[in-house]
């Protein structure tokens, strides 16, 4: 029974507020109003027969002050009929605790609360009934004459004032728990009371944000959104900087373009808007040596950092500020090339910073008259062409900085403004140093006159004055701000209205410049975008007809995969098998020896005649060889074999695989990587002892050695005999076989050789076991011989002739004795005792031999061990060394398809730039 009445107050309460509701315009019965009214008045009225439908929606789970889930407490089963008295005193006991007053009025505000909450939620659930209104009764469409929704939503309380007339909930769930102790551990009211303290504990962890801080936040995040918005549109300048225009393709997007005569007070201007002192400063010095484009944006903390790097600048520490400076000053003279004053390359500088407008602006270098010591030449004329290379651009904002306190008639900066914005109708004219104006021109209206443009033939969008300062370098932005505003209050130029008050100030300037950027950028940026896009059609159009099965690798992309064919080839040279490396440093080392066996060591030896003579002259020339020439030359073939190796991979065509277009870059890590190769200084000493102890071994072990050195000796000498022929051939001309079918002929000269060459063979064939040279006597003789047919010699061609004429001689008699010594190796195992044949030179070629096979083994593991790791060490380091050499890069992948690929990826890069930006500047709005 207590539960039926007190479910009746409640209902009269409820029904009491409905009557006194200013939101009933009328009397309309319970049962005829739609099911969401029905729910607003009470889910308990005895005429209603329709029960509301119990909702599954998320809110329903939720109480409308906490906002966290409602716990279902699980209580005894009520029987009706006498109850003992012990059983309701912990009923009593919370009665008494939370007391009535409290749940009424917790009730009425709660539910008044989640009541309207519940209505704006379902309303936005209906859908749209329109087409079906026949179905529905009319008195349903009309329910808005009869409850007026909008002041039932006014009448209601605010969630603060609800959570100010709440109890404290906290305090009332700390009492409950203190109540857990009161009962036995297996009792229902002990589950309830502990599912109302794990409650608590979840209440004490959640703070209801408020709508002051909601408000906040949804400030931060659209301070996030412009920052991020800023940063976009910078990026994308950012790369159109770096972009060549080509394809007709220009970029013109907005920036502020800051000119102005050489210490007209362009940098103070700029210091002032960004709120810091960031830029060099010097007394009459040209400071400002290439464009800097600075990226203001809105931030908690007021910093500087540049585009290509990490390091943050706290523009509040002047120790900070004098490192920024200094690094602006760094890159200035980095961008200036040598015999420059200026250069056209940009620095990118991003400033954060509360109270900042968002915009970018970029610094030129300032307009001067004549050109003084110290600079180049030309630097007038850059000058100029830098600041028309971005005035030019359509939609530039030039803001024109002028310095009030000369005479604006000697100004050039103007003349050039006007020339690139005759109309105005992207200028912003800023005249400096009023104060200076103010005080020193005799007429303030002249001041007027200036502002306005009527001194010179320059138009502008708007006129600004503002003040940087009293001239002292060292003054505060703030210091300078309130002088600035200071000045303005107190100034003749607003008290007789020749200014008007948002004409002044650096402030207003701001805001101005501001305006108008983001008012070109809305205006311009689709346009460009769209530009853009057909841009990237005609680029991506052109490689399909002209490369249709490559892919679209840039320069970067091109570098990469030439990196790697270049150090897989390096790798292949460390997989040459050791025979492969043992034979080409053999035959290369022979190569550059045999002219040196041959000559000085075994014609000399075996032209006297003495076995004895023979061996010891053999040994000498051998061991003076080793001492001071042989060593150094295995190293040198070694090093050329390993070039010549590692040449023949580099550059050797891959089949259909292969690609013309890294030849050259190729070719540059080549060259560079054996310049910076250094062979190992220690393997001369070690190569020349095993060398030594090589030649010194005359012991041939067996028949199959002694037939090589046989065959490696009948090579040599039929090599040398076929160089001597030829030579012998050139100098006395064609043969009569020559003659008669080739129709050639002998010269005046070679007649003669042919003659003394004729009385040479005729000498020699008398004497076969003639010595090397000839006596005096026998060149007397073979002159007169000649004379006396009417030739006419001189004795240096007689030993030229004789030279040549003996060599072949000797060499076909040195073959007959290698032919003869093939059986010899019976009687050279008996040290040819009672033998008439000699092979002593068969064993001096044994011995080149077999010195040749072990410095080819010894040079084979010290290039597989040592020098090939080290070759390819050399390699690792030039390709990260034009990795980062941009210029090294185009210098040595060049040509029509590099540029045509890098061109698209950077208007590709643009536009998706662009796109992004657009979407977000939509957002914006």
């Amino acid at each position: 029974m207590w539960r039926l009445r007190r479910a009746a107050v409640a209902c009269e309460v409820c029904q009491s507020l409905v009557k006194h509701s200013s939101g009933i315009k009328g009397s309309l019965p319970l049962q005829k109003l739609h099911l969401v009214s029905r729910s607003i008045y009470h889910s308990h009225h005895p005429t209603l027969k329709l029960q509301r439908p119990q909702l599954r929606t998320s809110f329903q789970q939720f109480s409308s002050l906490t906002n966290l889930p409602l716990r279902k407490l699980k209580f005894s089963p009520i029987k009706y009929g006498y109850q003992p008295r012990r059983n309701f005193w912990p009923a009593r006991l919370a009665t008494r605790l939370l007391k009535l007053r409290y749940l009424i009025l917790g009730s009425a505000v709660g539910g008044g609360y989640t009541a309207k909450k519940t209505f704006d939620q379902w309303k936005d659930m209906i859908p749209d009934l329109s087409e079906y209104k026949w179905i529905v009764p009319d008195i349903v469409w009309e329910i808005d004459e009869y409850i007026d929704f909008e002041k039932i939503r006014k009448a209601l309380p605010s969630s603060e004032d609800l959570v100010k007339l709440a109890p404290d909930f906290d305090k009332i769930v700390e009492s409950l728990s203190l109540l857990k102790d009161f009962f036995t551990s297996g009792s229902p009211e002990e589950t309830a009371f502990r599912a109302t303290d794990r409650g608590s504990e979840s209440d004490k962890h959640f703070r209801k944000v408020s709508d002051k801080e909601k408000i906040d936040q949804l400030q931060e995040e659209l301070l996030h959104t412009q920052k991020s918005l800023i940063d976009m549109y910078s990026e994308v300048l950012d790369v159109l900087s770096d972009y060549d225009a080509s394809y007709n393709t220009q970029d013109h997007l907005p920036r502020v373009v800051v000119v102005g005569d050489q210490s007209a007070g362009k940098t103070s201007v700029l210091e002032m808007i960004a709120q810091a002192r960031i830029f060099p400063r010097g007394s009459g010095e040209m400071m400002t040596r290439s464009p800097v484009k600075v990226t203001l944006s809105e931030g908690p903390h007021h910093v500087a950092l540049f585009k290509d790097s990490s390091r943050e600048f706290d523009l509040t520490k002047e120790e900070d500020l004098a490192a920024l400076r200094h690094e602006i000053e760094l890159r200035m003279r980095k961008n200036v090339k040598e015999g420059c004053t200026v250069s056209p390359e940009t620095i990118s500088l991003n400033v954060k910073g509360p109270g900042l407008q968002r915009m970018v602006l970029v610094d030129l270098p300032g307009v001067i008259n004549t050109v003084t010591s110290g600079m180049a030449p030309d630097t007038k004329e850059t000058i100029f062409s830098i600041s028309k290379a971005y005035m030019q651009n359509p939609n530039a904002i030039i803001l024109c900085i002028q310095d009030g306190s000369v005479d604006a008639e000697r100004s050039i900066v103007t003349d050039l403004v006007s020339q690139m914005d005759p109309h105005g109708r992207r200028t912003i004219f800023v005249l400096t140093k009023v104060d200076l104006a103010e005080k020193n021109v005799a007429s303030p209206s002249r001041i007027q006159q200036i502002i306005e443009g009527k001194l010179f033939p320059m138009k502008a969008l708007g006129y600004f004055a503002v003040v940087t300062g009293k001239g002292n370098s060292s003054e505060s932005i703030e210091a300078i701000r309130e002088y600035e505003e200071e000045f303005f209050q107190n100034s003749k130029l607003l008290k007789t209205s020749m200014l008007k008050a948002h004409q002044v100030t650096t402030r207003n300037l701001s805001l101005a410049v501001s305006d108008c950027f983001w008012k070109m950028v809305r205006e311009s940026v689709e346009q460009q975008a769209d530009s853009f896009k057909a841009t990237r059609f005609n680029l991506e159009t052109e490689w399909k007809n002209n490369y249709p099965r490559l892919r679209e690798l840039d320069r970067n992309e091109l570098f990469e995969k030439a990196k790697n064919e270049i150090l897989d080839e390096v790798i292949s040279l460390s997989q040459v098998t050791p025979k492969h490396w043992e034979e080409i440093l053999q035959q290369s080392l022979w190569e550059r020896v045999s002219t040196h066996v041959i000559e000085n060591i075994y014609l000399p030896a075996a032209q006297t005649m003495n076995s004895g003579t023979f061996n010891t002259t053999v040994d000498i020339k051998l061991k003076q060889w080793t001492d001071k020439q042989l060593p150094n030359k295995a190293v040198e073939v070694a090093w050329e074999t390993l070039q010549e190796e590692f040449s023949r991979f580099m550059t050797e065509p891959k089949g259909k695989e292969h690609d013309d277009i890294f030849d050259k870059l190729k070719e540059a890590v080549k060259e560079e990587s054996i310049k910076r190769h250094k062979w190992n200084d220690f393997a001369e000493d070690s190569l020349r002892v095993i060398q030594h102890n090589a030649l010194e071994d005359r012991s041939i072990s067996d028949k199959q050695q002694w037939d090589a050195a046989i065959y490696f000796m009948e090579e040599a000498l039929q090599a040398r005999l076929k160089d001597t022929e030829n030579a012998i051939e050139n100098m006395v001309g064609p043969d009569w076989k020559k003659r008669w079918l080739y129709w050639k002929n002998r010269t005046q000269e070679q007649c003669v050789h042919n003659e003394t060459k004729n009385e040479l063979e005729k000498m020699l064939k008398c004497n076969e076991e003639h010595p090397a040279y000839l006596a005096s006597d026998e060149i007397t003789t073979v002159r007169k011989n000649l004379e006396s047919r009417g030739v006419e010699v001189d004795p240096s061609l007689i030993k030229d002739t004789w030279h040549q004429v003996y060599r072949r001689h000797f060499l076909k008699t040195a073959l007959n004795h290698c032919n003869l010594c093939r059986r010899g190796f019976y009687y050279y195992q008996r040290h040819f005792v009672d033998s008439e044949l000699e092979c002593n030179d068969v064993v001096l070629f044994w011995r080149i031999q077999r010195m040749l096979a072990i410095t080819a083994n010894t040079l084979r593991q010290q290039l597989t061990n040592t020098e090939v790791r080290r070759l390819e060490k050399n390699v690792k380091e030039v390709l990260e060394d034009f990795a980062e050499d941009g210029e090294k890069k185009i210098k040595l992948l060049t040509g029509k398809r590099v540029q045509l690929a890098e061109d698209l990826k950077k208007v590709r890069e643009i536009q998706e730039k662009l796109d992004a930006f657009i979407e977000a500047l939509h957002q914006e709005k």
